[in-house]
Order: structure tokens, then sequence, then C-alpha cells
């Protein structure tokens, strides 16, 4: 079931606010992406931004369920939001 833009958005932004306020993992997401602080707030209004975000996210069962559980989502929402975000498609290798 595909989602809309505007959805996978704001599933995205609950991701980027879910992000900012987990104390633990902010700095490993800073860390392996090299984004900073200014980065996420300018992300608010970036598509790739949030798709990437949710590339993280999605790395971790773990993160994946304490996302989707502290926002009220299903845990297949990232995943379909990502996949109608920028540079989320499927990869068709043939």
């Amino acid at each position: 079931m595909a989602m809309s833009q505007e959805s996978a958005e704001l599933v995205g932004l609950k991701a980027l606010t879910w992000m900012a306020g987990n104390d633990e993992l902010l700095p490993v997401f800073l860390g392996a992406t090299g984004a900073s602080e200014a980065d996420m707030r300018s992300g608010l209004s970036d598509p790739a931004f949030l798709g990437a975000l949710l590339d993280f996210i999605m790395m971790d069962d773990i993160w994946v369920t304490a996302f989707c559980d502290a926002q009220g989502l299903g845990y297949a929402q990232p995943m379909m939001a990502r996949m109608s975000l920028p540079g989320g498609g499927q990869v068709h290798w043939t």
C-alpha cells in the first residue's frame, strides 16, 4: 500500500522529533552521518533528509520498535514512508 508524500513527510518529521529527543541515539546518528544539529533543523523541510533519517532508524529493529512505540505508529510505517520519499523507490537490478 502506497503512502502519500505528505503522509511520508509527517512520519519523517515524527522520526526527526523522536531522534532529537533521544539522548543515546542522537550522537550515534550525528556521528554516523556527519550531520550537525543545524543540519537537522534544516532537514525539517527536506524530504531527502527525512528519508535518510528513516534509513538510519531502519538499520536496527530495536530502533524501529522504539520509534514506532513512542509515536504510536505501526511497525511498517517507517518503511512505507521511506518508499514514498526521494530515493526510497524499489531498486530494479535488471
